[in-house]
């Protein structure tokens, strides 16, 4: 399988996912002005991956500076998606980096992982 890999713009973040390693990092700000069709390559590139893993951790890290309210959709749905690969015996972890100082992304942080139930979240702060 392929590496997915979208470059960062100044509304969309860098998303690069490799299959080989099983470490995935969605990196910068996300409004991009149409949330669904931005991500939607993302989606279905993920639902094969998930589909294939096998023995594997797979391991995502979020360093979103800034998004909106569609992306925080997609966001929650990628959560979603992922902790149901968990629940069916993939271990999945997922890193959420935020700026010690960003309280706003801390906050959000916190607000995905009461969401989640078969995901280790870890709220990873950095200067």
């Amino acid at each position: 399988m392929e590496e997915f890999f979208v470059a960062q713009t100044k509304s969309s973040p860098r998303i690069h996912f490799n299959p080989q390693t099983h470490q995935h990092e969605i990196i910068g700000e996300s409004y991009p002005e149409n949330s669904a069709k931005f991500y939607g390559p993302m989606f279905s590139w993920l639902e094969v991956y998930l589909g294939n893993v096998c023995n594997a951790t797979v391991e995502l890290s979020l360093d979103i500076v800034y998004f909106n309210s569609s992306s925080s959709k997609v966001f929650m749905d990628l959560l979603d998606l992922l902790d149901d690969a968990a629940s069916l015996s993939t271990k999945v972890v997922v890193n959420w980096r935020y700026h010690e100082e960003n309280e706003l992304a801390l906050e959000c942080g916190e607000e995905f992982m009461e969401d989640i139930q078969n995901i280790h979240f870890n709220l990873v702060s950095y200067q």
